[in-house]
């Protein structure tokens, strides 16, 4: 790539970088790994660390990952105070990093919390950063943060201004920020969607079982799947989750008292690389995301290019991703739901969708063009 200087170097930040947090984690990891494999830009990522977790990590000769000790107490979900200690910790290793690296541009995933640092290390060094946003780093996008936005909205403001570009994976993203910030102008966010390996998963003979992946939150849907599952006769059909969160208990509540232990099984959380998750996709017949509201789904993508029948809800980028194939109903219509399972478990045949536009070889040199 003739327009990359030899060995140019990027520093990378995300709270969240795999095996942590949700769909955000791999999709900063997959575009880190793709820049990388080009052999001309180095990339050192600055994340948070965890029990069990080596505080250095050399991925590739060019992609390092530095994980800063902090509070955090769980794999799949991060609490805006435990956020707070990587600021604090992953600033004073940025800038032990800054002393001894000269770095090309900050890339940053996340307004909020960590566009903060990035604002911060531009104040205290002199670094651009461009950031990527994921969803629940828009004021106003996650009822989870609602008591936090108010307080939010002013900072987040001046971390869009200090940014040089802003990249989101969808439209329905990019449309959202600008409404949210009217006086932002159109050309400082890009949409680039988020990809999948090509390859990664593959269509195996197909077994009678709908599949989730999911963080187990409310605003993931999971109990509207559920209540549009209770009075179905799915004969030999069977049910498998597959993620952790603080809702799980709930949901294990209402497969009891639906009298669905026998059909639904929760699998806890499964590394998205392992042979187990690549099983469970390619064997799976029906894939649903039930989400209550959604940026970019990679889920979405890794179901289609497993062949799976695809159930969805119609808000945010699902829209976006399910142009033509797949089924969309509105979020939370139990009965719309309950009619397209129905639907889908009764069919035999069903064509596989082509999910090479969401290929990351077809998507990376937008970050290129991005970020140098």
């Amino acid at each position: 790539m003739e327009y990359i200087a030899k060995k140019t170097r990027i520093l990378l930040l995300n709270y969240e970088f795999p095996p942590l947090g949700g769909g955000a984690g791999p999709v900063s990891f997959e575009i880190a790994k793709n820049l990388a494999s080009s052999g001309e830009i180095c990339i050192d990522v600055v994340t948070m660390g965890f029990k069990g977790l080596p505080q250095y990590e050399e991925l590739s000769s060019c992609l390092k990952v530095y994980r800063v000790k902090c509070l955090r107490s769980k794999k799949e979900i991060c609490h805006p105070w435990e956020q707070a200690t990587y600021l604090f910790s992953a600033f004073f290793k940025c800038w032990e990093l800054l002393r001894k690296n000269k770095y090309h541009i900050n890339y940053t995933h996340f307004i909020i919390p960590t566009g903060a640092l990035s604002l911060l290390l531009k104040w205290f060094f002199g670094l651009d950063y461009v950031i990527t946003s994921h969803g629940s780093d828009v004021i106003g996008y996650n009822k989870r943060f609602k008591f936090l936005y108010p307080l939010l909205f002013i900072p987040w403001k001046i971390i869009i201004n200090g940014a040089k570009r802003i990249s989101t994976p969808s439209n329905y993203l990019r449309t959202r920020i600008l409404e949210v910030y009217k006086n932002l102008s159109p050309d400082k966010i890009i949409v680039i969607p988020n990809g999948v390996e090509e390859g990664k998963f593959i269509p195996m003979k197909k077994e009678k079982y709908i599949l989730l992946v999911s963080r187990l939150f409310d605003n993931k849907g999971i109990q509207d799947f559920l209540s549009a599952i209770k009075d179905l006769d799915l004969g030999e059909w069977k049910v498998k989750i597959v993620g952790e969160g603080p809702y799980k208990e709930k949901l294990l509540a209402m497969v009891k008292s639906f009298n669905l232990s026998d059909k639904v099984e929760f699998l806890g959380w499964l590394d998205n690389s392992s042979r187990q998750m690549k099983d469970l996709y390619g064997h799976a017949s029906i894939f649903v995301l039930a989400s209550h509201f959604e940026n970019f789904n990679v889920t979405l993508m890794e179901a289609l290019q497993a062949g799976c029948r695809v159930i969805a809800s119609d808000v945010g980028g699902n829209k976006e991703i399910l142009t033509e194939t797949g089924n969309l109903y509105h979020s939370e219509d139990i009965p719309m739901l309950t009619s397209l399972i129905k639907k889908s478990i009764s069919e035999e045949n069903h064509p596989i969708a082509d999910s090479s536009r969401f290929h990351w070889k077809n998507i990376i040199r937008r970050y290129f063009e991005l970020l140098l």
